[in-house]
């Protein structure tokens, strides 16, 4: 982990409070201390693993900033948690003081290249995405996307009839569920799994994870009027 020196810019806490404004999102996440730090290192894969994103600690859920009175314990706290991430997070740690002896921790952690990356407590290992404002523990398909994603090439797949079934489900109902699939192609579970992993990871399906159950669909829609051409 990467740490940056403490000093007290007026500047850096116009930044804070501009950035703590637009609220939580996919890339942004509050935690008010480090009281449960094993939760938060799970929000720190799920940004790793999905576009990266910035954590911060010390702002309430509410948008405030009441700020860490004991910084450093708070932090190493954390960096004790963090050791139990496989492989290893690249986190940048930050201090930015909001005065009356409190200050924000702020945590960069950038978009990994050697995901997935997991929580290992024991024989317990957990793979965490980030969607929207939840980080989401991966499923199987999701997992198995991660992994071939950092090495993909020359993805291949035969599209057969039950690609065709896919498509013309997703012609109708835009979405489409694991489970539904099954059912829509007769395919068993394991065979559908991998279509579906081989077609994300040729850009014709996106996958929005979801616990429960991740939701696909078409990567790209022709217009309307180009359909039947």
């Amino acid at each position: 982990m990467k740490a940056q020196e403490t000093t007290f810019v007026p500047g850096d806490v116009q930044r804070l409070k501009k950035l703590v404004s637009q609220g939580e999102s996919a890339t942004l996440e509050f935690k008010r201390k480090a009281a449960f730090p094993e939760k938060i290192v799970r929000e720190m894969i799920a940004f790793a693993n999905s576009r990266g994103g910035t954590l911060l600690l010390g702002v309430g859920d509410d948008k405030s900033l009441p700020g860490l009175k004991y910084p450093e314990e708070e932090m190493y706290v954390m960096r004790e948690a963090l050791k139990k991430c496989r492989p290893k997070l690249q986190v940048i740690e930050s201090v930015i003081p909001v005065g009356s002896s409190r200050s924000i921790v702020q945590y960069e952690i950038p978009e990994s290249h050697t995901k997935p990356h997991a929580m290992v407590s024991g024989n317990t290992k957990e793979i965490f995405v980030r969607h929207a404002d939840k980080s989401i523990k991966a499923s199987r398909e999701v997992r198995e996307i991660l992994r071939r994603s950092q090495h993909k090439k020359d993805i291949r797949f035969r599209f057969g009839e039950a690609e065709k079934l896919l498509v013309q489900y997703l012609d109708q109902h835009l979405t489409i569920t694991l489970k539904k699939f099954c059912e829509v192609s007769k395919l068993r579970r394991y065979n559908a799994s991998r279509k579906f992993v081989l077609l994300v990871l040729a850009d014709v399906l996106t996958v929005k994870p979801d616990e429960r159950g991740d939701v696909y669909s078409l990567a790209y829609r022709l217009p309307a009027e180009r359909k039947t051409a």
